[in-house]
């Protein structure tokens, strides 16, 4: 195996990637060395590319980014068990810490501690990846690199979606972004009767309705209410995902709540917004703050969903070679595409 390998850096602090040659991580008693083969781009890639704000605090420069991922483990740690060479594999992008409160009783999605491969840590924009063995994820044959490179952003979604129970409930999602269609796709495949989905990119409400058997709302051009009588609806949504991090989103979804309706929120507002609590508290509401995954519940059953029918391979509109990076990551940030993927074979 070469001593040197492709990546993509964040390597100045300015709006951009860099492609650039780097040493192969080497692994501790405890990692495993994973050849990547596909990776998605990410909502949080397209910050850190336009070196916003939340960027400029958050990363350190210079950083191999990207976290979505799928390859195969072409070395193991002396301590590493229960994984082998040659074993396709995705991973948690979440390392988390084992001394928190959360962690050792093993909530290790809400550990304080957690640092984000591609994030705080080099990532997996690279033909090799170091990844603790713990996090690592075995892809059954089911699933291919392709999907299996967009299992983080499906596991939000996942995440978002089994937060309530929507078992012949009518569930409204605000937002539809990849992440926003790959839940409403979610929500039909366990049992929710009606899905409605909203947007002011038609393009995205379009693909919506490719994915995944939805009705799609442009809510500049048509009153949400007006879907009601077809879908016979009296009183509003049961549930609610809002992915958009709109605030306009979040007041038009709490409109249309039923009385103690729950809302899952993934969607995160630029800044501080104002809220109408009173309206939340008047109408009973529940509202959840969802962040990444559940480690590793999220993963068994997002698995488990994609062996039994669950398919979202739509929601990938783009896909290019890693040295048409650039070319991904304008359809990216067009607003246009799904989810863009890049193969690094």
């Amino acid at each position: 195996m070469t001593n040197e390998m492709k990546t993509l850096v964040k390597a100045k602090p300015e709006p951009g990637l860099w492609m650039e040659t780097r040493p192969v991580p080497e692994i501790g008693p405890d990692d495993v060395l994973i050849r990547v083969n596909k990776t998605g781009i990410c909502g949080t890639d397209i910050h850190i590319w336009n070196w916003d704000a939340w960027a400029q605090k958050t990363v350190p420069v210079p950083l191999v980014t990207g976290h979505e991922f799928a390859g195969e483990i072409v070395e193991l740690g002396r301590n590493v068990e229960g994984l082998s060479i040659g074993q396709r594999c995705s991973g948690e992008g979440h390392l988390i810490g084992k001394t928190s409160r959360q962690s050792r009783s093993g909530k290790f999605h809400l550990d304080p501690e957690t640092r984000g491969i591609g994030v705080n840590e080099p990532g997996a924009f690279a033909q090799y990846l170091r990844l603790p063995a713990f996090n690592v994820v075995p892809l059954p044959d089911a699933i291919d690199d392709e999907i299996g490179a967009i299992l983080d952003p499906l596991g939000n979604a996942v995440h978002t979606a089994l937060s309530f129970d929507l078992i012949g409930e009518d569930v409204l999602i605000t937002g539809a972004g990849p992440i926003g269609i790959m839940a409403a796709a979610v929500a039909r495949h366990v049992g929710a009767r009606h899905v409605v989905i909203t947007d002011i990119n038609q393009a995205r409400l379009d693909l919506a309705a490719q994915v995944a058997d939805v009705v799609p709302v442009n809510v500049a051009t048509t009153d949400l209410r007006s879907v009601y009588p077809s879908l016979k609806m009296s009183q509003g949504f049961d549930v609610g995902m809002e992915m958009s991090g709109s605030q306009q989103a979040l007041d038009q979804m709490v409109e249309h709540m039923v009385m103690g309706g729950r809302i899952a929120m993934l969607g995160i507002p630029p800044g501080k917004s104002p809220v109408d609590w009173s309206r939340i508290v008047f109408k009973a509401i529940t509202i959840k703050g969802v962040y990444g995954r559940e480690i590793f519940e999220t993963w068994y059953k997002m698995i488990a969903m994609l062996e039994n029918g669950l398919d979202v391979r739509k929601v990938i509109t783009h896909r290019f070679k890693v040295d048409d990076f650039v070319q991904g990551f304008d359809a990216m940030r067009s607003g246009l595409s799904g989810k863009v993927v890049l193969d690094w074979r």
